[in-house]
């Protein structure tokens, strides 16, 4: 065997991940906030892109009703229906400075858009009535309640040492230790400090919060105590032995009970001002207003306030790469490379959003029309093999996506679920199986409470083939107590 140097030439095929294939493929998973922020990066580096002001309208789309054979829908399909504009045929850089905006002044984003130079706003108006945080609430309370310098650099420290429930999150005996004070002298601060609002501050643990709110108003017996020092047989609902400690029978203890739900065991967390994002949906979705509930085809179609939308300033491009030297047309140039391909890959990204919705609309069309029991099995797979994509582009696309339907707006990861065998060959959603147990439960007899092996023996007389330990894991999923502690609860008095 002789070695010896050699060339070869070999010819093979590979996929290469540019960085824009990468951006791409990121872009598709984004929610339509971070979508919408990436595009405001984008506009700040990019000189030859700019918010397209104008709202076109755009046009609906029919998702096809279920047939025993279906068709896939391919993009050639969507590219025509009116959805998004055609990239091929449509100009990209139309004039819209003399086009009227009927609006409230938001940006063809949804989001608050800018204000012209030469429309009246005043800032002052536009600053909301900001309450203060908790700290700054307990902080002037301290001031008016504690007059020597000592007592309020102990409040100080007692309201640093607060978690976001408004209890101490080390004990007292800690606090006056790390302070170098006596446990005494911090307590009579502290104390007082229990009644400031919203009582219930400052307290080591649940009970005494509770005892504290109960006390102010004077409803803090023995009995009371009592039910407080228990509250762990309060949570397994043991209703007889709790009657034993208090001394009460069942009508009395079911007041107390239901006076303990009334208080606030978390007194902090009302003062957590962060505002609520609401939901915007990225899909919405509409029955054909020609044909009822029952039998109409439903539209589709992307959210305006969701897709973030651009136009070229190519006018713009053409009269700077005119006189431009070499280096300032090179510059364009990527300029303008990189902005068309923003603006194809945002169509995209709207179309496959479409394309994968409408599937899914499709496939549970069931739901829509009759509610949770009528939901069927899905998978990413299913859907992947219809449109003809790949199982992961599925998967990212269904990510952080909502649609807008007349039940309600609902993620579209909602909508895949694993299938339960049935006795005929038949498969069920596991959402829906899950929605059968709670409703068995919600309507057993107190006397007649049903164990896990009842309700399996039920869905398997329905068709459904279930294990014990898999109605035992849907009922802790909902939260659902066993069927001992269903029998305490509601067992008559």
């Amino acid at each position: 065997m002789r070695f010896a140097p050699r060339l070869d030439l070999r010819q093979s095929q590979s996929l290469v991940m540019t960085p824009q294939l990468r951006q791409a493929i990121q872009l598709l998973q984004y929610s339509n906030l971070e979508a919408s922020q990436f595009v405001e990066d984008e506009l700040l580096k990019n000189p030859l892109l700019e918010r397209a002001d104008a709202v076109d309208t755009v046009t609906p789309v029919e998702a096809a009703p279920p047939a025993p054979t279906p068709e896939a829908i391919d993009a050639a399909s969507f590219a025509g229906s009116g959805l998004m504009p055609d990239a091929a045929n449509a100009p990209l850089d139309i004039d819209v400075s003399n086009t009227y905006d009927a609006g409230t002044g938001s940006d063809g984003y949804g989001g608050a858009g800018s204000m012209n130079e030469d429309e009246d706003w005043n800032g002052i108006e536009a600053i909301g009535d900001t309450k203060p945080n908790l700290r700054e609430h307990l902080e002037q309370q301290a001031r008016l309640a504690f007059t020597k310098p000592l007592d309020r650099i102990i409040a100080t420290a007692l309201i640093a040492a607060l978690d976001p429930a408004g209890r101490l999150a080390e004990p007292p005996e800690k606090l006056a230790s790390m302070l170098g004070l006596e446990l005494e002298r911090l307590e009579v601060v502290r104390q007082k400090m229990l009644r400031f609002d919203p009582t219930g501050m400052f307290a080591r643990d649940l009970v005494e919060c509770l005892a504290v709110q109960l006390a102010e108003r004077d409803r803090l017996d023995p009995a009371m105590q009592a039910l407080l020092d228990n509250l762990d047989r309060l949570a397994r609902r043991d209703m007889r032995g709790l009657m034993a400690i208090c001394g009460v029978d069942a009508a009395d203890l079911a007041d107390m009970a239901a006076e303990l739900r009334r208080l606030n065991p978390k007194p902090g967390a009302q003062f957590e001002h962060e505002p609520l994002r609401p939901l915007i949906p990225d899909v919405l979705m509409r029955p054909m207003p020609v044909k009822s509930v029952e039998q109409s085809d439903w539209l589709l179609e992307i959210n305006p306030e969701t897709v973030p939308r651009l136009l070229i300033r190519r006018g713009f491009h053409a009269r700077l790469a005119a006189s431009a030297s070499r280096e300032t047309k090179s510059f364009l140039s990527e300029q303008l490379q990189g902005a068309t391909w923003l603006v194809k890959a945002l169509e995209s990204r709207a179309h496959t959003i479409l394309r994968v919705s409408a599937e899914i609309v499709r496939r549970q069309d069931g739901f829509f029309r009759h509610g949770i029991s009528h939901l069927r099995p899905l998978t990413l797979r299913d859907i992947a093999a219809e449109l003809g994509l790949h199982e992961s582009t599925i998967s990212r696309v269904t990510s952080n996506k909502s649609i807008a339907t007349p039940r309600g707006i609902f993620e579209l990861k909602f909508f895949f679920t694993t299938a339960l065998a049935g006795a005929n060959g038949e498969t069920h959603s596991a959402e829906m199986v899950r929605h059968r147990v709670q409703s068995l439960i919600a309507g057993e007899s107190p006397r007649h409470v049903l164990s896990d092996d009842a309700i399996a023996a039920l869905l398997q007389k329905e068709g459904i083939d279930i294990a014990r330990r898999t109605v035992a894991k849907y009922r802790e999923a909902l939260r659902i107590p066993g069927s001992a502690q269903r029998k305490r609860e509601k067992m008559p008095a």
